[in-house]
This record gives C-alpha cells, structure tokens and sequence, in this order.
C-alpha cells in the first residue's frame, strides 16, 4: 500500500473515531432534505443506518482489506449497505435516488475529513481515498437493491399465481381447479403443485381441471395439461378435463392434439357427474361406518 493512500485511510479512520455522531448526524439530514430516503424510511431507521455502516466502515478501514474491497470484501459493511439497500427496495424507492443515498454519505464524510484537515495535499489524498470507497458503496447498493426487488417480484408472481389456480373441493374425494387467463409453464408449476398437496390431504381420488375460462387452448397448453394430468395420475388419482367448449375443439382437432387418453366433459357439471361415478366404483378407502 502507497504511503500516501496508508495516511489517508489513518486520516478518514480518526475521523470516523472523533466525528462519528457528527457524521451520522449530517448525512441523515442530507438525505431527509433530498428526500433521497423516500416514503416509509423515518428518521429513527436513518440514523440506525447510519451508525450501523459508519461503524462498519471503521472496521473495514482498520482491517487489511485494499480500498476497493473494504466495501464488497467486509461482511459487516457489505451486509450494512445490503440491508439499507433491500429496505428501500421493500418501499418502492428507485435504485438510483437509493444510490444517492448512499452517495451523501460522501459529502458528510468529506465536510468532517476538511474540518481536520489543514494540509491541501492531505485533504486531497482524503477526498480521493473517500470517493474510491464510497462510490463502490454506490455500486454494491445499486447492484443489491436491484437482486432484492427482482426477488421481490417473482415472490409477488408467485403468490399472484398461487391466488388465481385455487384448488376447490367440490365432492368427497373430488377437487376442482378453475383456471382463467394464458396457461404458461410457471402457472403449470403452481397448479400441479397445489393440486398434488391437495390430492394428499383430502385423499382425492378424482381431479378435475377446467378450463372454461382458458380462452385458447394450443399445443403449449395441452403439453401443459398433459403434464398436470400425468403427475395426478402418479399420486393414483383420475383427471378430467372440462370447459372443452366448440371452438376449442375444434381446434385441438385441427392442431392433431391427441387429448384421447384424457377423460373430457364440456361443462364443469358433466365433469362433476363423471368424477361421481367414478368415486363410486372406485373401492372403498373409508373404515366400514364412515361417510360415504
């Protein structure tokens, strides 16, 4: 490490020791004047921020780590701007004013870096060691807050899809799964998977599937609907397919869709009548004396 950049880092260290609260002070009130904290991070949570990354900060400085892992390679600081970024994330706030959150760090630490300086080449040395770790603070935050609300929107699609394929007991040992809208390869997921954690608690032995509100049905959605029908009949269970209105029909028969080993009934009720049936010749899996 250069003997300038070494004296640097000792510089902003004492800083941090002296001035920390000063510090900590001044950068949430630049952040509450940018309103760079947006909606629903108060002034409490700020300075808990604050005092957790500047305290980290000290230690990664104090450490042996060169300048531009102090940031990425010190668990404590890294995970400090983790937190501060997903925080912003679970509120809605852009990557960039989050960003810039973290930037005005910059500007309370360099304000309190000039008051204990006299020395222009001193101070310049500071200011440039403190752009180099703080922009890569920027980076990290910028880099986290965008895994974080990526993460955030595939688990609001996934409950989204789970709400929207509900699994409904219509008989004794016979389910229903409504399916509305586009039927596409996550969505088959989520129905399988309900429909087969349904078929083991209720002990079901008819599922049926309909899809009266699928508005097309083309080879994607029956290899979709082939697939569900396959795992249920693993569990040893029987599928039936309703909803198969004219239009559909005919367009199966027009893309050669073979749906022939797949017991099919136009409307909901037909496929009720039948999983009746068969739930009637199935054998009894019920103790003598139970509910039929």
């Amino acid at each position: 490490m250069r003997t300038t950049e070494a004296a640097a880092r000792e510089r902003i260290a004492a800083v941090l020791r002296t001035e920390a609260d000063d510090i900590a002070d001044r950068w949430v009130q630049l952040q509450l004047a940018r309103a760079a904290s947006g909606d629903g991070v108060g002034e409490s949570a700020l300075r808990e921020e604050a005092d957790a990354l500047l305290g980290a900060l000290l230690s990664g400085l104090e450490g042996d780590l060169p300048v531009e892992r102090v940031f990425t390679g010190h668990q404590a600081l890294r995970q400090a701007v983790s937190d501060l970024s997903l925080r912003r994330a679970r509120n809605g706030v852009s990557p960039t004013v989050t960003a810039l959150a973290v930037m005005a760090l910059k500007e309370a630490l360099l304000e309190a870096v000039q008051r204990h300086s006299v020395d222009g080449d001193e101070l310049f040395a500071a200011s440039l060691l403190a752009n180099r770790l703080l922009d890569t603070a920027g980076a990290l935050s910028f880099e986290t807050y965008v895994d974080g609300r990526e993460e955030i929107i595939r688990r609001q699609s996934r409950q989204l899809l789970e709400v929207s394929t509900p699994v409904v007991r219509l008989w004794r040992q016979v389910l229903a799964v409504p399916l509305i809208g586009t039927l596409d390869t996550a969505r088959t997921q989520v129905v399988m998977e309900n429909l087969l954690e349904a078929i083991q608690e209720h002990e079901a032995l008819v599922a049926i599937i309909d899809i009266t509100g699928v508005p097309t049905v083309d080879t994607a959605v029956a290899q979709h609907l082939m697939q569900t029908v396959n795992a249920v009949r693993l569990m040893g269970s029987d599928c039936v397919i309703s909803g198969i209105r004219p239009p559909i029909a005919q367009t199966i028969a027009q893309l050669g869709i073979d749906l022939s080993t797949i017991l099919t009934r136009a409307t909901l009720a037909d496929a009720l009548a039948a999983a009746i049936q068969l739930t009637d010749a199935a054998p009894a899996m019920t103790a003598p004396g139970a509910e039929r």
